[in-house]
């Protein structure tokens, strides 16, 4: 088996070679995130010196430890208000871009992201009705909406794997994918046509654009867990995952059943996504775009790859909030517009490089 054998779609030839040494790499991009999300818990319509940040995380964290020389609405803006929307923005950033190089591997498709299983168009269905219903907003929308999303997304994924499930095939499971997500869409435009108007229509209309306005403590723990557990397991299945690209005869040979793996992994990365649409909306070209980059750093063994993703994920996606929050005075930019608008053209460029290599 040689190397170019097991190369996955996200990179492209001769990126192995350059490849940097992986811990220059976790570490870079740890101070990276360190720096960036202190940065985003600062600045603001209150800006805040970034040693009152830490000392205010600190005291929260370990009471008495430092002297408290902030006021009480410091803290709550510190505590209560920014630092779980960065946090939000790094799990939700690293839970994608890790399962978007998952999509690529199991798929060998450089274009797959997260989302190819219909889940976050089932999410945005599901909280268009309760909307609609008018139980996605007040105090009782704080628990009803990702709730709804969530299941929204999974029902979608359960129809999938319905119609997937009855050939076997992973191209009939894709394809069952797009399917169920144009009809999701087409129901969700319908029913912000029909029944949507004033407020209502303007809160559909943000999460389906993607932020981390509605972040708080209490909804980051499903995707927390959903990353860390599905994270631990992608890379324990690393190895199989690199196999996959050997051809499926070698794999099989080697002892690995390539429809296994690649069901099972499309099934990791639909709920680790559908999580994080629960929580956040649906934000593109974080699955997408990031694995390219990640690849072009550490080159294509998925043991690499996929820690190198998770961070650059949880980077990129607290930059673009962070981004979106002082974009103007006017009012917030989204999170997902952010990534479009940077994702759009850095995709287009990367396109127009490696296109040729990729078929």
């Amino acid at each position: 088996m040689t190397r170019a054998a097991v190369r996955p779609p996200a990179t492209a030839r001769g990126q192995d070679r350059r490849r940097l040494p992986l811990p220059v790499v976790l570490s870079g991009l740890s101070v990276a995130l360190v720096v960036v999300a202190s940065v985003a818990v600062s600045v603001g319509s209150v800006w805040l010196p970034l040693d009152q940040v830490w000392k205010i995380i600190v005291d929260h964290v370990f009471p008495g430890v430092v002297q408290r020389d902030w006021t009480p609405v410091r803290a709550a803006i510190v505590w209560d208000s920014r630092l779980p929307r960065v946090v939000m923005a790094a799990v939700v950033g690293a839970a994608l871009a890790l399962s978007g190089a998952v999509a690529q591997a199991v798929t060998r498709n450089p274009l797959a992201d997260p989302y190819l299983l219909g889940v976050s168009s089932g999410g945005g269905l599901a909280l268009v009705v309760v909307t609609v219903l008018g139980i996605g907003s007040g105090l009782l929308g704080y628990v009803t909406t990702p709730v709804a999303a969530f299941l929204g997304g999974l029902a979608a994924l359960l129809v999938v794997l319905t119609i997937g499930s009855r050939s076997g095939s992973v191209t009939t499971l894709l394809l069952a994918g797009i399917a169920v997500a144009q009809i999701c869409s087409a129901l969700t435009s319908l029913i912000i046509f029909l029944h949507s108007r004033g407020e209502a229509a303007k809160q559909i209309l943000h999460w389906l654009a993607g932020g981390m306005g509605d972040a708080r403590w209490d909804v980051l723990a499903v995707p927390s867990v959903v990353l860390l557990v599905t994270g631990a397991l992608a890379l324990g299945a690393a190895r199989w995952l690199n196999l996959l690209h050997a051809g499926d005869d070698t794999a099989a040979a080697l002892g690995i059943s390539p429809a296994r793996v690649r069901w099972y992994g499309l099934v990791g990365v639909s709920l680790v996504a559908g999580a994080s649409v629960a929580v956040a909306g649906g934000i593109g070209f974080v699955g997408l775009l990031v694995p390219h980059a990640a690849a072009f750093l550490v080159g294509s063994d998925l043991r690499r790859l996929l820690p190198t993703a998770a961070l650059l994920g949880a980077v990129f996606l607290v930059l673009a909030d962070l981004l979106g929050r002082i974009w103007s005075s006017a009012g917030e930019l989204p999170a997902g517009v952010v990534t479009a608008l940077v994702g759009g053209p850095a995709f287009a460029i990367l396109l127009a490089r490696q296109g040729r290599k990729w078929t």
